[in-house]
């Protein structure tokens, strides 16, 4: 759905986006269901799939990919994309460890990693919206050099960093909760609040529905890119800490892997590549699928190997249904 110019008071249409948020309700109960019925399947074909252990290990197991997919569904939505927030989240556990071992408290290393990886999205951001460059190569290319670069200061060895308080982020419980899940949760709430409830929400929709008419309505569209490009990496550097502090350990390379599932959740989550349409709760749904179906899967002793080529067809499957959404608003 484009965003039409209806005015030039600055604001972006309220009719227009209620008319999106209808129909992305509609496609985010399709995606409802279709959990029910994968979740009703391994149910049956596994003894083991409805243990509270085995449930609470998906949500867990996938709450670092969904804080990345989350911060990454507005930035789409708005007309750009970011492949370098696995590699920020990698960098990001290497510079905690790296200076913690020096000496610095752990969270002040921490705070550190979010400012130099606030700084790395700023840069993407400057590249994409003030040099006009194509996001996708630009975002290609940074995540290449942040990899390197965590390869590099590492020698491409994983770095221990046990320290319990810094530990519990990762694998402490609140209510008998996964505290990484509850951190996802809140990141859900505030990003669904902020797309659908603020005047920035709109902006964004507008930014990627149609970017000319939201430049003509006064909508500064490269500065609301910039600006998703510094939350995407600083999100993208809280789940690399969470993942640190879930490992006991920063591995230069253990978000890397995670790329291809982050952008799966969220096309498969309803998020067009084209901008303008997205659904937060839809990123959600899509990442408990995909942890659900991996979770599956290997309960039924299914080969790891086949899984990457679930994965694959997954997404394949994501942006067909992506395009046939685009031709049917069309």
């Amino acid at each position: 759905m484009k965003a039409s110019a209806s005015g030039t008071d600055g604001k972006a249409p309220r009719n227009g986006l209620k008319d999106l948020m209808g129909r992305e309700c509609a496609g985010v109960a399709l995606l409802g269901a279709f959990y029910v019925l994968i979740f009703v399947v391994f149910s049956l074909l596994s003894p083991y799939f409805l243990q509270s252990r085995n449930l609470m290990s998906i949500g867990l197991n996938m709450s670092v990919i969904g804080l990345m997919a989350i911060a990454g569904t507005p930035l789409i939505v708005a007309g750009a994309l970011d492949l370098s927030v696995a590699a920020v989240a990698g960098l990001s556990g290497v510079v905690v460890s790296l200076l913690y071992s020096m000496g610095i408290n752990i969270w002040a290393a921490s705070a550190i990693a979010i400012a130099v990886a606030v700084a790395l999205g700023g840069l993407n951001g400057v590249l994409v919206t003030r040099l006009r460059l194509n996001p996708l190569i630009v975002t290609l290319g940074t995540m290449s050099i942040y990899t390197g670069a965590a390869l590099v200061l590492t020698g491409g060895l994983s770095k221990p960093l046990i320290v319990p308080g810094f530990n519990w982020l990762g694998s402490g419980r609140l209510a008998g909760i996964p505290v990484p899940l509850l951190l996802m949760a809140l990141l859900a709430i505030a990003t669904w609040w902020v797309m659908s409830k603020t005047r920035f929400g709109r902006e964004i929709y507008a930014s990627g529905g149609n970017p000319d008419a939201s430049r003509i309505m006064g909508i500064h569209v490269g500065r609301v890119q910039l600006v998703l490009y510094l939350i995407s990496a600083a999100v993208g550097a809280f789940a690399g800490i969470v993942l640190a502090a879930m490992l006991g350990a920063a591995a230069p390379n253990a978000a890397g892997s995670q790329l291809l599932t982050v952008i799966a959740a969220i096309i498969l989550g309803g998020t067009s590549l084209y901008g303008g349409r997205g659904s937060v709760w839809g990123t959600v749904l899509a990442v408990l699928i995909l942890g659900t179906l991996n979770n599956g899967l290997t309960l039924l002793d299914i080969s790891s190997f086949w899984q990457e080529i679930t994965r694959g067809v997954v997404l394949i499957l994501a942006v067909t249904f992506d395009q046939l959404r685009v031709r049917n608003a069309e």
